[in-house]
């Protein structure tokens, strides 16, 4: 089996998006499932396409957003244009932009099943972007949009069962499933925690909690 995956964002660029595309793909690769992903190119990355099968698309700057780049969308059609003559059985958009429509475009002129991943609660960052925008009206415009794209593809893919229930919430009727960001078990490694303890001076009997992570409001932590 052989998959495209369409991203607005990608490495260099670290986000949760595109360590999700990183783990989901190398863990695909291992089950013998073969992914080509087109993604923005950044100027950090020096050449054009990767050697794991990433095909860069050339892109402008994101205004407001020194981070992220824009594809130029004249030139993301060229490249879906260019993979005429290959197989592909699946398309995988990561990213309600660009990506989204390129990706149902490419899929419904094959004829071949388009999915989608849900990775972000965008209600909560669009008043980051458009900050003179009320809320409450920013709120309605991304759940109507969400609602709209999920229901375009084939099936929806969230990463945790409260963004599949929000989903669910705002009228999203496409099959939903839910499949949580993994991490590689040769990640967790042994530390030395008598080590640690003694450079932070706690006592050894003293329950120890450690979180590593991102905690941000659209993240839902209370969830």
């Amino acid at each position: 089996m052989r998959a495209l995956w369409l991203s607005d964002v990608y490495f260099p660029r670290v986000n949760g998006v595109s360590t999700s595309i990183a783990t989901f793909r190398a863990g695909l690769a291992d089950a013998g499932v073969a992914t080509s992903l087109v993604a923005p190119q950044y100027r950090d990355a020096a050449d054009a396409s990767d050697a794991d099968q990433v095909l860069r698309v050339p892109a402008g700057a994101v205004p407001g957003d020194p981070e992220d780049r824009r594809m130029r969308w004249v030139a993301l059609r060229a490249a879906l244009d260019a993979l005429h003559d290959e197989h592909f059985d699946l398309v995988h958009v990561q990213t309600p932009f660009l990506a989204h429509y390129a990706g149902l475009r490419f899929a419904r002129e094959r004829g071949i099943p388009v999915i989608e991943t849900y990775h972000t609660f965008f209600e909560e960052y669009l008043h980051h972007y458009v900050p003179l925008l009320p809320r409450f009206i920013g709120r309605r415009l991304a759940r109507g949009l969400t609602r709209a794209q999920c229901n375009a593809v084939d099936a929806v893919v969230a990463p945790s069962q409260p963004m599949a229930d929000m989903l669910t919430e705002i009228g999203v009727a496409t099959a939903l499933q839910v499949i949580p960001t993994g991490l590689p078990a040769d990640r967790f490694r042994l530390g030395d925690g008598a080590r640690f303890r003694q450079c932070h001076g706690l006592p050894e009997g003293r329950p120890l909690l450690l979180y590593v992570g991102r905690v941000a409001h659209e993240k839902k932590p209370d969830s």
